[in-house]
């Protein structure tokens, strides 16, 4: 054998320093990843309730009174199906609020769709506020 021979390959301390640099990459992308997909969350929460409270309005134009439940709006087609609460990841954790009943006793309809979700936006305030 010479003493001239070839090493290939990498030695421990190169390894080590290619997984430094990189635990440091992912430490530096990893909080603004998760932030952009909170982000994300809360700003379909946003439209989705945009969504259904512009339904809710459409449907109290159109009959001159609430529905009397959400349901009710994918029934008459003004929406195709009650949208998932991104917080949540589920339809049925919306909290409909209701009007309240008139002189006639008439009314009681969902006037209004709120989050059930618990929490707070990164604004602070409480997800049941939005």
């Amino acid at each position: 054998m010479t003493a001239s021979r070839v090493r290939r390959g990498f030695t421990l301390i190169e390894l080590l320093v290619v997984m430094a640099i990189v635990a440091l990459l992912l430490a530096i992308a990893a909080p603004r990843y998760f932030d952009h997909v909170e982000r994300a969350r809360e700003t379909s929460l946003r439209q989705s309730l945009a969504v259904m409270r512009d339904a809710l309005d459409k449907y109290k134009a159109d009959t001159g009174r609430f529905p009397h439940a959400l349901a009710d709006l994918v029934e008459r087609r003004y929406l195709r199906a009650i949208p998932r609460d991104p917080i949540t990841d589920s339809e049925a954790s919306w909290i409909e609020v209701a009007e309240a009943p008139g002189a006639d006793g008439e009314g009681g309809g969902v006037r209004d769709v709120r989050s059930g979700a618990e929490g707070g936006g990164l604004d602070g305030t409480p997800y049941a506020d939005w």
